[in-house]
């Protein structure tokens, strides 16, 4: 499978699970978590970075990243897994 099998070109999203997946989710999420670990990053950096890396979460378990790939850095790793375990416990959103 190629990337125009998934995300034809012009295309800028894909509904998978029920979940809109924009083109770009997973570069965002690795940019975020580079950030998250950069120890010359500011705290508001990083805050916007966890805020947005919090709200890719729903995409990148549509896509089955974390079913594919282990985050290498323990912190990263048990923060992620911590929000993805409230997500997974939060009540299912209506339909549209």
């Amino acid at each position: 499978m190629q990337a125009q099998d998934v995300l034809p070109d012009g295309q800028d999203f894909v509904v998978r699970n029920g979940v809109q997946l924009r083109k770009g989710s997973v570069a965002a999420f690795l940019a975020n978590a580079q950030l998250l670990q950069d120890p010359n990053a500011s705290a508001d950096a990083k805050q916007a970075a966890e805020r947005d890396l919090i709200e890719l979460l729903p995409a990148l378990e549509a896509l089955g990243l974390f079913d594919v790939f282990e985050l290498r850095s323990p912190t990263l790793r048990d923060e992620v897994a911590r929000h993805r375990a409230a997500l997974s416990s939060a009540p299912a959103s209506p339909s549209a």
